[in-house]
Parts: C-alpha cells; sequence; structure tokens
C-alpha cells in the first residue's frame, strides 16, 4: 500500500514538472516589447527655403563682387519689376490721336516719352538719352514715323506714310541697259514676252510689300518689349479714315532709298 501511495506521488510529481515546462505545448512564448522608433523626418517649406535662398544670397553677394555694380549679374532688369510698366498695365492701353501723342516728345519732363510705328504707340521712356530733346533719335519722338524706319531717311520721310515705299525694293536696269537690239531699231515684244514681263513686275511688287513689313515687324519686335523690357507696347493712334490721302500725293522715295533699290540682271532676275 505504501509502494502504490509512493508510485502515484511520483507520477503527480511528474506531471507537474511537464506542465510546468516551458516546452509545453499549451504555453505561449512571452514576446518583447520592440524598442520605440525614432519619428520620421517631415520635409517643411522652410527645409526647401533655406538652401535655395542661402545660394540666391551667395549669387548676388559674388555678382556685386565681380561686376561692381549689378546683384544679378548684369541682366536686364525684369519687366514686372518696373513700376512704370506695372503703371501702364494697370491703366489700360491707351488711344491717342496724332496731335495727342505730339505732346509725348519729351519735352515736358511730366510726361512720357511715347513714339508712334505702323499705328502703335510705344514707350520710350528709359532712354532720354536716345529719344528726348536732343537725343540721337529725339526727331523720332510723339509722332508716327514709320516711313523712315524703312527708308533711312530722317529728314524726309518723318511720317507714318507707307504709300509708294515698297518701290525701294523692287529690281532696276542696269543702267545703260535698253531694249532695242544691236541695230538700235526698237526690239517688239511678243505677246508671251510682254505677259512675262507682267507677271514679273507683279511678282516683284509682292516680294517688296512683304519686305516692307518685315522691316517694320523687325521695328516692333525691338519696341514691343525687346532690349529686356524696357520698351513696351502702351496702345494705338487714332486716325481717321483715309488720313493717308490727306497727307497729300504718294511721296517720291528719298535719295537714300533709291540707292538702295536692287539691280535687275540682264536675264531679268536679280
Amino acid at each position: 500500500m505504501a509502494s502504490e501511495l509512493r508510485a502515484r506521488a511520483r507520477t503527480h510529481n511528474t506531471s507537474s514538472t511537464i506542465d510546468s515546462s516551458p516546452l509545453n505545448s499549451n504555453t505561449k512564448p512571452q514576446s518583447r516589447s520592440p524598442s520605440p522608433r525614432p519619428p520620421p523626418s517631415r520635409l517643411t517649406l522652410l527645409s526647401i527655403l533655406r538652401p535655395l535662398l542661402g545660394l540666391l544670397f551667395l549669387s548676388s553677394t559674388l555678382s556685386y563682387l565681380i561686376t561692381g555694380t549689378s546683384l544679378i549679374w548684369n541682366y536686364p532688369r525684369p519687366a514686372f519689376t518696373r513700376p512704370v510698366r506695372i503703371r501702364a498695365w494697370l491703366r489700360g492701353p491707351l488711344l491717342l490721336s496724332p496731335s495727342e501723342l505730339s505732346l509725348y516728345n519729351g519735352s515736358d519732363p511730366n510726361l512720357p516719352i511715347y513714339l508712334g510705328l505702323n499705328g502703335s504707340i510705344y514707350d520710350v521712356s528709359v532712354s532720354p538719352h536716345f529719344y528726348g530733346p536732343g537725343g540721337s533719335y529725339g526727331f523720332f519722338a510723339g509722332r508716327d514715323a514709320t516711313r523712315a524706319y524703312v527708308t533711312g531717311c530722317f529728314e524726309e520721310d518723318l511720317t507714318g506714310d507707307l504709300r509708294g515705299v515698297e518701290e525701294m525694293f523692287v529690281p532696276v536696269d542696269e543702267e545703260g541697259e535698253g531694249d532695242g537690239d544691236r541695230g538700235g531699231r526698237e526690239k517688239e515684244e511678243t505677246r508671251e514676252e510682254k505677259r512675262e514681263k507682267k507677271l514679273r513686275r507683279e511678282r516683284e511688287r509682292r516680294v517688296a510689300r512683304a519686305s516692307v513689313r518685315d522691316v517694320v515687324r523687325g521695328w516692333e519686335r525691338m519696341f514691343d518689349g525687346g532690349k529686356g523690357g524696357k520698351y513696351f507696347w502702351v496702345g494705338r493712334i487714332r486716325r481717321e479714315e483715309g488720313w493717308e490721302e490727306r497727307e497729300g500725293p504718294v511721296r517720291e522715295l528719298c535719295q537714300k532709298a533709291r540707292e538702295q533699290r536692287p539691280k535687275r540682271e540682264k536675264d531679268g532676275s536679280q
């Protein structure tokens, strides 16, 4: 009986030992708590602007040290930083008659300097040494002198009337050439030759008119925001219908324009 009790006690102790063992399948291993992670860094506007502002300050400093005057490496000043340009935008386009435009010739220091070109008005106040009184091109201020821009005749052609100016781009025959034959007799043209000559003249006129437009557009590009935006468009010239005819008859080409006319070769080309 005593031996049976001892056997039962050993069996009970063994079961208790097995149940309390960490290898027991019913016992789950305790998980270790993870260590706290550092919060992720956030990209802010200040963190972006700080290096950019530093680079801008360094560039401006170097520009001033090297150039001696400019903080932007002598680049033209942007148009949006010019008060006169901003005021023009806020005011809106102008519409001036030729007599009203003549007041903006630089003689009144309280008024800007305007010039006209092909019916448009441009502000050139930033260059009074060129377009103001006594300036190299002061005769352009306060008027539309488009014809002079094309011909280069600054005394005779200070007008916006472009009638007949295309002649300076139409080829002329070489001096001394004629239509006679070797015997001096007048050569009679055939119908086909007359037709070819007419077509050639029409073609030359079209090319000449296109050349005038190209020259005018080149000047318009210069004054309409060119040169770093220092000149700019401000409005239009108000003219009556038929104003060109009121200027008088079609002007003859000035001497300088006649000298610039291209020469036509003997085969009819230029």
